[in-house]
């Protein structure tokens, strides 16, 4: 019996890790590219000049942060070069384009939502009568449902309001001027100190429980 559930679990992580990749893929590289679009809108050709504009993953993924990201739920890409001083107003348009990334995320979570939507619906109007159906919306739902989580997740930790999180560049607008660049001086140590906190779980529960909470407003936007 255990040796069945343990064989059991390996068989569900290995499903659901293959299943992730694709996902993680699409939610990086829509995610930098988010960002990079709307800094070239905003006056930066940076991202444009340098190929970022793209969904080419290639382009875009940090071996570690995608490694953290399938395995953990959250992670990182590359991220896109912005030149603030192609901007107008450049808190402001900092701020555009560091919640481009984000919002993108649960614009895809809301994707996810609708084609599990009409998975849920297809499995009434055609239910499974044969293996080969029953393995085909096991799987579909799965992938779906990991759509819908990592995508969030993704946009949640994002909005970490610390540099250099995309959280930061949205909340740290509202400062003046000159506290904002006091802040974004100690940039690395502060990234340091939130690897650490997140290596030792401390921001597990936080993170969880803002992606639940958005997790909750997809479904009720979509069913």
């Amino acid at each position: 019996m255990i040796n069945a559930l343990i064989t059991g679990g390996v068989r569900e992580f290995l499903i659901s890790t293959l299943l992730s990749l694709p996902i993680v893929f699409l939610a990086l590289s829509v995610h930098e590219t988010a960002h990079g679009y709307v800094a070239y809108k905003l006056g930066d050709p940076t991202a444009r000049n340098l190929g970022r504009l793209t969904l080419n993953p290639i382009k875009h993924i940090d071996p570690i942060g995608f490694i953290c990201m399938v395995l953990c739920g959250y992670g990182w890409a590359k991220p896109v070069p912005v030149n603030t001083r192609y901007f107008k107003k450049p808190k402001r348009d900092m701020a555009l384009t560091g919640l481009a990334g984000p919002l993108s995320n649960l614009i895809l979570a809301i994707i996810f939502a609708l084609l599990y939507r009409v998975e849920y619906m297809a499995f009434d109007l055609f239910p499974p009568t044969t293996e080969l159906m029953v393995n085909i919306y096991y799987f579909l739902e799965i992938f779906l449902i990991l759509g819908i989580n990592l995508n969030i997740t993704l946009a949640v930790f994002n909005l970490i309001p610390c540099p250099p999180f995309d959280g930061s560049r949205i909340f740290l607008v509202f400062l003046p001027t000159n506290i904002y660049f006091k802040i974004m001086k100690y940039e690395q140590y502060i990234y340091i100190a939130l690897m650490i906190a997140l290596v030792f779980g401390l921001l597990d529960g936080p993170i969880d429980f803002v992606s639940g909470l958005f997790r909750q407003l997809v479904f009720r936007l979509v069913f």
